[in-house]
């Protein structure tokens, strides 16, 4: 009854590919092995607990429990070893194939500004709040789930996000009615709108017991290591929850890599498993930015092997420390610049990454890093105080540039901001993006 309460609490996957599969064994046959497995009562045991124990009081199988508690150990440690990059660094190098790129020919000119999404999350929330805000009827039970997905629609760039429920008794007094609709945000006019649904959503992460999607799931692919459940809307507005399923490359735990998705009909609880080359084209967020950040620093990192990653440093490169998306071509593209290990504050290139099929570019450009193109962005407006968001990259005549909003200090965004990436003293705002554009060009 406990292992079972455990397992539809915490629902984690039945494969041997997990560390946390292997460490629940261990508890499960040591808990047997105290409980059940003992030859006398629990009372005699209490009584004997100042006692040093004796093997020979136990049971045969508190014995075979022992045995397999030490089994299970030997499995977790040797596993985590034959996937540890000391002996398996060129198994992780090799999970991302990067392909290197001229940035003037793969970055199209932009003759204009106004159609670049630069809304990050925490702007998108707060035109998400104020759309739901004044809905009175869905604001009262719902709130908006605060992860905004970065998808593409019809090739247009678009932020969106289910409800939730505001508590466990408004998910109690609404759950046959289900969620009603999610919020749909424009990051490039910054208009957010609420769509209603003509089915509710009734399998969402705020949701509990066998109705919680997480949980919903995994149970109907309980050997499936899922990483993450992103929300998204295909062409046609429905709404899909997107669940990467992850594989090892490297030893029995190491260099996890996406080998396909789990996708899940929040409306219908109906699920379907598709390995990568069956996924749909609308889907964008088959990859995470942070397992595909993961992934290009382990090839910057260990390509010359793990010596070399810890000590001479040759070649060693890595990502900086945040990333953003932009979309092309109808895709969307996790966007970070490279840096050396030695932690300077300049860039030496940049990757852009699908994230769908994994397809990644290299970019060899010196400059700026984007937090030193913030902060010399944020010094033109000092006396205003306004801060910079995470900055897009964009070509303005062949001359990679930055181009980032400026908000103040409730979030909403007063002015915007162009930097050139090789040289970031040349800083343009305006209040307006034609505006900051004419700046910049002169």
């Amino acid at each position: 009854a406990v292992i079972g309460g455990f397992y539809y609490a915490y629902f984690p996957a039945i494969n041997i590919h997990l560390e946390i599969f292997w460490t629940t064994l261990i508890v499960v046959f040591l808990s047997l092995a105290i409980i059940l497995g003992a030859k006398s009562s629990i009372s005699q045991m209490v009584g004997r607990l100042s006692k040093k124990p004796s093997i020979k009081e136990f049971s045969w199988f508190a014995k075979l429990c022992s045995v397999l508690v030490i089994v299970c150990v030997g499995v977790l440690i040797v596993g985590s070893a034959l996937g540890a990059t000391l002996f398996r660094s060129r198994a992780y190098a090799n999970l991302l194939p990067v392909d290197k790129r001229e940035f003037t020919e793969d970055i199209e000119q932009s003759d204009q500004v106004t159609d670049i999404a630069l809304m990050d999350t925490e702007s998108a929330r707060i035109f998400g709040n104020r759309k739901i805000g004044s809905l009175s009827d869905v604001v009262s039970q719902y709130e908006i789930e605060a992860d905004y997905t970065q998808i593409s629609i019809k090739g247009q760039p678009m932020k969106v996000s289910g409800l939730k429920y505001a508590s466990f008794f408004k998910w109690w007094n609404n759950r046959n009615s289900g969620v009603p609709g999610y919020v749909q945000v424009n990051p490039v006019n910054s208009e957010a709108k609420y769509v209603k649904l003509t089915k509710p959503m009734k399998y969402v992460p705020s949701a509990y017991f066998n109705y919680n999607l997480q949980r919903h799931v995994q149970l109907t692919y309980p050997t499936k290591i899922i990483s993450g459940y992103k929300f998204e809307v295909d062409d046609a507005g429905n709404p899909y929850y997107i669940c990467p399923v992850l594989k090892p490359n490297a030893g029995l735990f190491g260099a996890k890599d996406v080998k396909g998705i789990v996708l899940c009909d929040p409306c219908s609880g109906d699920c379907e498993y598709m390995d990568l080359g069956d996924i749909p084209n609308w889907v964008d967020r088959v990859y995470d930015g942070d397992l595909l950040c993961d992934r290009y620093n382990w090839d910057g990192m260990l390509s010359g092997g793990f010596i070399n990653s810890k000590i001479g440093n040759k070649g060693c490169k890595v990502t900086t420390d945040d990333y953003g998306y932009k979309v092309m071509d109808g895709d969307v593209w996790v966007y970070t610049g490279v840096t050396s290990v030695n932690g300077d504050q300049s860039n030496i290139g940049f990757v852009l990454m699908n994230s769908r099929t994994a397809e990644s570019k290299y970019f060899a450009i010196a400059g700026a890093e984007e937090h030193s193109a913030m902060s010399s962005a944020e010094g033109q407006v000092q006396n205003l105080g306004y801060t910079s968001s995470f900055p897009s990259l964009i070509n303005i005549g062949n001359v990679p540039t930055y181009i980032m909003v400026l908000k103040d200090n409730a979030g909403l965004v007063k002015m915007y901001a162009l930097v050139n990436v090789e040289k970031y003293s040349i800083v343009a705002t305006g209040a307006t993006q034609k505006e900051a554009l004419a700046s910049y060009r002169k």
